[in-house]
């Protein structure tokens, strides 16, 4: 694809760079602190570094303000900053099973073992506009918190148990199976090794993971919709913080953290076989950065549609893992904005060319007709 440059292209990224500074401030309001951002747009945040492949709440809320707010600018950012970072250690896998839970839930049993914990969210209330908060000041926040904590009952509170999985009763009844048995299990990293189709189930999910929310969404909705042979019930939501290990110098293994993160296990009916006439249960799985529930459902969505087979796109890898990779969708798309003078100039010179020649074509008939007239005529 060809560019060129244009005179003066310097001095103008320049100005525009200056402009578009000049816009953020021109109201003169009081700037955001960082750690505003980071704390009153948490949900936000956890986004942009699900899909910036980097957990860095303090960067991501950087990305965040010098980007205006463009989910998909702050995002390519944080991605590209993460490029620069030397990697140190490979994490151990994470043990979900260890979950500091702040909100679990289940759609497909009503009474489960550690019982249902509704957590922080928004999901069953009414989506009406607060218009108190346009009045929100520090005093009514310390307000809230005072009164939100002075109903707290510090005394019933002791240590959270080990929550088992709600898969767990299903696999103890035989009801749910591995639907793909034979498939690849290798384990690569897709920030190392180009992805190869069909892809192991370990890539797909990274690159998942990585997905624009809004992309996965839109195949995730069209897969329960029909297209597709996949019609999913939530198993188990969990969010909460698991914990990060690593393996030192001497091989011993250390916890260095933890992350919030989002689990999604996604039950889904297999249909009936020739070869296996019992229908079973089979697992569709999902875990993104933060609290983003909804990419952790279509996550498991997708990853049993993918390998459910069939000629819907949801089901086809490449469609879905391509297609709903953000950052190189916005970069693509937004790289049509860039000079294309060399090869739309190349096109339209065809076209001329072309018409051109059509032209001459029909002179030329035009011409003879004329002539045979004339003869015939004169005979």
């Amino acid at each position: 694809m060809g560019y060129v440059a244009t005179k003066g292209g310097e001095d103008a990224i320049a100005n525009a760079n200056q402009l578009v500074e000049f816009y953020r401030v021109k109201e003169r309001t009081t700037p955001i602190e960082i750690a505003q951002i980071q704390a009153q747009f948490r949900l936000l945040i956890d986004k942009i570094m699900g899909e910036g492949s980097l957990y860095a709440p303090e960067h991501a809320a950087l990305v965040l303000k010098q980007n205006e707010g463009d989910v998909f600018e702050s995002a390519f950012m944080l991605r590209a900053y993460r490029a620069t970072l030397q990697r140190r250690y490979y994490s151990e896998t994470l043990a979900t099973r260890e979950m500091f839970v702040r909100r679990r839930i289940s759609s497909a049993f009503r009474e489960i073992p550690g019982g249902q914990i509704l957590g922080p969210t928004r999901d069953y209330s009414q989506r009406l506009l607060d218009g108190e908060l346009a009045e929100e000041t520090l005093g009514s926040v310390e307000a809230f918190i005072a009164s939100f904590e002075g109903e707290l009952d510090l005394s019933s509170l002791r240590a959270v148990p080990t929550i088992g999985k709600v898969i767990d009763l299903l696999t103890a009844e035989g009801l749910l199976r591995e639907a793909n048995p034979d498939e690849n299990r290798r384990v690569v990293d897709v920030t190392r090794e180009a992805i190869k189709f069909p892809a192991p189930r370990s890539a797909a999910l990274q690159m998942l993971a990585r997905a624009e929310t809004g992309g996965l969404m839109a195949l995730a909705y069209s897969a329960q919709r029909g297209f597709g042979s996949v019609h999913a019930t939530v198993g188990e939501l969990r969010m909460g913080e698991v914990p990060v290990r690593v393996r030192d110098a001497r091989g011993r293994v250390r916890v260095i953290g933890r992350v919030r993160v989002t689990e999604a296990e996604m039950i889904s009916k297999i249909k009936v076989q020739k070869k296996d006439p019992v229908p079973y249960l089979s697992l569709g799985y999902g875990l993104c950065f933060g609290q983003n529930e909804t990419k952790a459902i279509c996550m498991g969505i997708l990853d049993r549609a993918m390998r459910s087979g069939g000629d819907a796109p949801c089901q086809s890898q490449e469609f879905v893992l391509y297609h709903t990779e953000g950052i190189e969708s916005y970069g693509f798309t937004n790289h049509l904005k860039l000079p294309h003078y060399v090869t739309f100039q190349s096109s339209l010179s065809n076209l001329r060319q072309a018409v051109e020649r059509k032209d001459k074509k029909r002179g030329n008939l035009g011409f003879g007709m004329a002539a045979t007239a004339k003869k015939e005529t004169s005979a």
